[in-house]
């Protein structure tokens, strides 16, 4: 054999020796769980396997949770001791039952804070200590078919009158207002949190929250009478409160055009990439509209801080879950995770070239006040009560005011201690 060649493959050989684990060096494990979907999983998938490619004795076991399941998933295996290493969460209250029993790793000393839009890392700083790092930041607006609009002459309403006379041409075209898969509760919920701040402003909920207020005030009772009202004049469709929004049960009327308008997060626009791609130039959107004599600001959003990625306590290797959070939160990950799920950055400085995105970044900009999700900020129990007379109230087994006074007696059992 020519020397050249016995060289090349000396050289290979030590190539590969260098990019392999040796012998002796343990191979490590990380678990990370999430719930990510369509493009969203893929990306959160390329950024683990570019933490692999930078640590090769490291193998990373992916779990992807539907929504709704993990929310079950994640505290039992937390409860039972086998939690994952790294873990998806909402931030808030959510994450801070698990802070609070000790089963979240603490970051403060081990990320960049001046990476992060403040607000985002917010969600995930409890008595001043840094417990997760955020990726994206959703809104909730009101989104609409623009086919179904102009065919009837529509504009998107901006106030109440204007949204029931929306309706009733509507529906006298047999066009459902508001595609609505309530199983899962928290979808109906977007309709409440907005006609609370519509009626008496972003401080009703934080009052009631410091105990200043309180869950039955008279906003939350109008709120739950505005909710009736849509009910009883068919904006939704027929067994909304037994429908599926996990399986898209209300975004294929949507998409079908059977349904013109949606209350939904940003993420939407990841579901209309992932299932039906043509769609995207058919939809547009619009802030949810004032109320009569309301006091809230037309402007304020509802929204909140998803995905924020925690490292758990029990953690056998925290230093190496540390720098898989750095990938999972990384330029290369944020940029098109925020493009294609319709999200706003969690980082500083991304440039974002999607339209529909930069315009949803715009209506944050441009909001008077953001109101992070009910059931991220409150108590599981008390989040689980406000899912739980939501619902009963867009099934009219509950009238506006029991509704309010049950989720005020829950509160008074979680929060006044």
């Amino acid at each position: 054999m020519k020397k050249t060649g016995l060289f090349m493959m000396v050289a290979l050989l030590v190539f590969l020796t260098a990019c392999m684990p040796s012998a002796g060096t343990e191979q490590k494990t990380l678990t990370f769980w999430h719930i990510g979907i369509g493009k969203e999983r893929t990306i959160l998938e390329e950024a683990v396997k570019r933490f692999e490619e930078k640590h090769p004795d490291v193998k990373v076991e992916i779990v992807a949770h539907q929504n709704d399941a993990y929310k079950t998933k994640l505290p039992v295996a937390m409860g039972g001791g086998n939690p994952p290493d790294i873990f998806h969460s909402w931030g808030g209250g959510w994450l801070g039952e698990f802070v609070e029993a000790g089963q979240v790793y603490d970051l403060t000393d081990q990320v960049d804070a001046d990476r992060f839009a403040p607000a985002a890392l917010e969600a995930a700083t409890f008595d001043g200590k840094i417990m997760g790092v955020p990726l994206a930041m959703d809104v909730v607006p009101v989104w609409y078919n623009k086919g179904v609009f102009e065919k009837y002459d529509i504009e998107p309403p901006e106030t109440w009158d204007e949204l029931m006379q929306v309706m009733e041409t509507l529906k006298k075209n047999d066009v459902i207002p508001f595609a609505l898969a309530n199983k899962t509760k928290w979808t109906g919920a977007f309709y409440l949190m907005y006609l609370a701040d519509r009626v008496g402003g972003e401080q009703v909920f934080q009052n009631a929250m410091d105990r200043k207020g309180s869950f039955d005030h008279p906003a939350y009772v109008k709120a739950g009478e505005y909710i009736q009202q849509l009910v009883k004049a068919g904006a939704f469709p027929e067994g909304f409160n037994g429908l599926d929004e996990d399986t898209g049960q209300s975004r294929q009327l949507f998409y079908s055009g059977k349904a013109a308008m949606y209350v939904m997060g940003s993420w939407f626009l990841n579901n209309i990439q992932d299932e039906n791609p043509e769609m995207e130039k058919k939809v547009d959107f619009f802030p949810f509209p004032a109320v009569p004599d309301g006091k809230g600001d037309p402007s304020n959003l509802v929204g909140g801080v998803s995905p924020v990625y925690s490292i758990s306590a029990s953690c056998k290797y925290p230093d190496l879950a540390v720098e898989l959070l750095k990938e999972l939160t990384s330029e290369e990950t944020v940029k098109p995770f925020a493009e294609h799920r319709g999200a706003i950055p969690a980082l500083k400085g991304i440039e974002i070239d999607d339209e529909s995105v930069q315009r949803l970044k715009e209506m944050v900009d441009q909001a008077n006040y953001l109101q992070i999700y009910y059931d991220q900020t409150l108590p599981p129990e008390l989040a689980e009560e406000h899912k739980n007379t939501t619902q009963s109230l867009f099934g009219l087994k509950m009238s506006p005011k029991e509704a309010a006074k049950a989720m005020e007696k829950k509160a008074k059992e979680q929060l006044d201690q």
